[in-house]
């Protein structure tokens, strides 16, 4: 029991001031420490004296106790302090850290028979005659032994437990470091890809003299506030998703004319649902880069959303001209949109399907299942 409260009492201070924290938790320690060491000298020696004399064992009681940890405590934070940080840090051989330990444990010991024999006994008992040989008495050192393992076990593997809790933090902060990275590093390939594509659209239509490619700008302009502002968000609307893809769409529209025929279905129950922006997009994207633009003759795209209790369903479908390979090549848009989805969803799905004329995406999405790095 005193092991489990030393652990709550060295964690619940974990959130001091670095200096004042380490102060306070080893104060805390000792203190809680020397209460149990008070109750079992008093449960030793209360026996030895009448019950008018309680106020006179209980003082007995803390001056022994207190005269033993300043045994213990030398010892404990020699341990500490020296031959676990060169084990473990600097990998000292283990014979050399054993040596030192065993003769720091010999001087302690002795010490702490000496406060027994020379204080505590005469105070127990006046009449008893002491002299060298009780230092070395077995059953004393063995009980000393005992008393000062105890306390230095105790201690060591609480420090132990602390180094390797900061060990994990360390690793996990590196690792969500990393993650982030990363993640930025992906949408910042997707956004410029989407913008050289759309200033193509503005290069064509002004080239053609169009009345369109004022509207074409302003479009523009709604997509790069959105990708400016709010698409490093950590999550959008679902609403707000799909009013990106409404406006990418109706940019399309313009550029491809009477060639193209677009199916947008959407079944949402919830517009409020959150989901990471422009997860969609890519998706919409490639089927114009690698299916229309590499496609003769009428074009088609149907694009299916439906949304059900936080289960996001999305499909998307472009006729292309069949190479005879129904192999998937993920190109940087596919590959990156599906690390997006591994960083950020715990629970998903994506399936391509290149068929004869047709290119088809399923994705499945948990929209709950939606982690954080």
């Amino acid at each position: 029991m005193s092991l489990i409260l030393f652990s709550i009492i060295w964690l619940k201070n974990s959130e001091l001031p670095i200096v004042k924290h380490k102060i306070y938790r080893h104060l805390l320690f000792w203190f809680t420490y020397s209460i149990q060491g008070t109750l079992l000298e008093y449960a030793w020696i209360h026996d030895l004296f009448p019950p008018e004399r309680e106020a006179y064992v209980v003082t007995l009681a803390i001056l022994f106790n207190l005269l033993l940890v300043s045994v213990k405590m030398p010892f404990s934070y020699y341990v500490m302090q020296f031959p676990i940080n060169h084990l473990l840090v600097q990998k000292t051989a283990i014979f050399k850290i054993i040596i030192q330990i065993l003769l720091a444990l010999v001087i302690a010991i002795f010490f702490y028979r000496i406060a027994n024999v020379y204080v505590i006994s005469p105070l127990l008992k006046p009449e008893k005659t002491i002299g060298m040989t009780d230092v070395f008495n077995p059953s004393g050192l063995f009980i000393a032994l005992l008393d000062i393992g105890y306390i230095c076990g105790i201690a060591v593997a609480l420090k132990l437990f602390r180094m390797q809790a900061s060990k994990l933090k360390t690793e996990k902060f590196l690792i969500k470091d990393k993650l982030e990275t990363e993640l930025k590093f992906l949408k910042n390939q997707i956004n410029p890809h989407f913008l050289f594509n759309t200033l193509n659209n503005i290069y064509g239509l002004a080239r053609k003299k169009s009345d369109q490619a004022p509207e074409v700008v302003l479009r523009l302009s709604k997509l790069l506030r959105f990708m400016l502002y709010e698409s490093h968000r950590e999550s959008i609307t679902i609403a707000e998703e799909i009013r990106i893809l409404e406006d990418y769409l109706e940019l399309e529209k313009i550029r491809y004319d009477h060639r193209l025929k677009i199916s947008f279905e959407k079944e949402i129950d919830d517009s409020t649902q959150m989901i990471t922006p422009l997860i969609l997009l890519p998706f919409i994207e490639n089927a114009f880069k690698h299916g229309l633009n590499e496609t003769t003759g009428d074009n088609s795209i149907q694009i299916r959303i439906k949304l059900q209790n936080g289960s996001l369903f999305f499909q998307a479908s472009n006729t292309q001209d069949y190479s005879g390979e129904n192999n998937v090549t993920e190109k940087i848009g596919l590959s990156n949109i599906r690390r997006q989805l591994e960083l950020m969803y715990k629970d998903f799905s994506l399936q391509l399907d290149n068929l004869p004329k047709t290119f088809n995406v399923s994705l499945k999405i948990n929209l709950n299942s939606h982690g954080t790095l």
